[in-house]
């Protein structure tokens, strides 16, 4: 499913911190949205606006990270904002298949687990 994938054509040390960067990313986004402290209604539309905002905008982190590791120049790839039929697509796992593609899905999915899931009050010392 993955054979041709240009994360492949990477070395491991390159594909460690191509790794290593989308983790960091996927963390920070989740505790964003475990953090807010907001209605479960308010953590769901911003799970979906943060879910919309990292397929719209990451792929300009990601470029800067292959302006690391290759002689690529300098330009904006940000694209037009996707639309809700791109999204659903992502959630959905309908679209071409590819590591990119599946991690957004499930970057899409883990955003929305952690809004809609119970929030635990913080222990209050005494």
């Amino acid at each position: 499913m993955y054979q041709e994938d240009s994360f492949f054509t990477l070395t491991a040390a390159q594909g460690a911190g191509l790794l290593a960067l989308s983790f960091a990313l996927w963390a920070l986004a989740v505790w964003g949205i475990w953090r807010l402290q907001a209605p479960r209604l308010v953590r769901s539309l911003a799970a979906l606006a943060l879910f919309w905002l990292f397929v719209w905008l990451s792929p300009q982190v990601y470029y800067a990270y292959y302006q690391l590791i290759f002689d690529v120049p300098a330009q904006w790839v940000i694209g037009r904002p996707p639309g809700p039929g791109a999204l659903l697509r992502l959630l959905t796992f309908t679209q071409e298949a590819s590591l990119s593609r599946h991690g957004q899905g499930l970057l899409g999915w883990s955003l929305i687990a952690m809004a809609v899931g119970r929030r635990v009050a913080p222990a209050r010392s005494e």
